[in-house]
Order: C-alpha cells, then sequence, then structure tokens
C-alpha cells in the first residue's frame, strides 16, 4: 500500500498516474501511519511480516532490492 504524507488531492493523483501505480494509496495528511510506523521521511518502505514484526528500508527502493526484501520476510 501507498501512503502519501502531504500535498494536494491533485498532485497525489499526478503521482499516482505518472508512475503508473496499481496498488492502494491512501492519503496521511495526519501523518498518523507515519508515526505508527516510525518513519519521519519520504521515500521509505515498510515490510510489516506475519509475525508483526516490520522492517524498515530509507529512500527509494528498486525492483531487485525489493524483491529481495519480500524474499527474506517470506
Amino acid at each position: 500500500m501507498g501512503v502519501a504524507w502531504t500535498g494536494s488531492e491533485e498532485s497525489f493523483q499526478e503521482f499516482i498516474d505518472k508512475y503508473g501505480l496499481t496498488f492502494p494509496q491512501i492519503s496521511d495528511d495526519s501523518g498518523s501511519v507515519y508515526t505508527r510506523f516510525e518513519i519521519a521521511y519520504q521515500p521509505a518502505l515498510v515490510i510489516v511480516k506475519a509475525d508483526g514484526s516490520r522492517e524498515s528500508v530509507a529512500g527509494s527502493v528498486n525492483g531487485d532490492l525489493l524483491d529481495q526484501i519480500i524474499r527474506e520476510a517470506s
């Protein structure tokens, strides 16, 4: 799930369209999702594992790194 921290609905939709995002997106103007997962920056990736533990990665993630993270989390 993608989480946008701040910005207008227009810029939010432009980002989704520009990158062809097909997974669910939510707006988090209050910052409550970022606070819950202790993320203070964008971009960031949080993997929530089946046992509830999580792994955070600061910065953008390319396809190879994402595949590795998913394999290790399984």
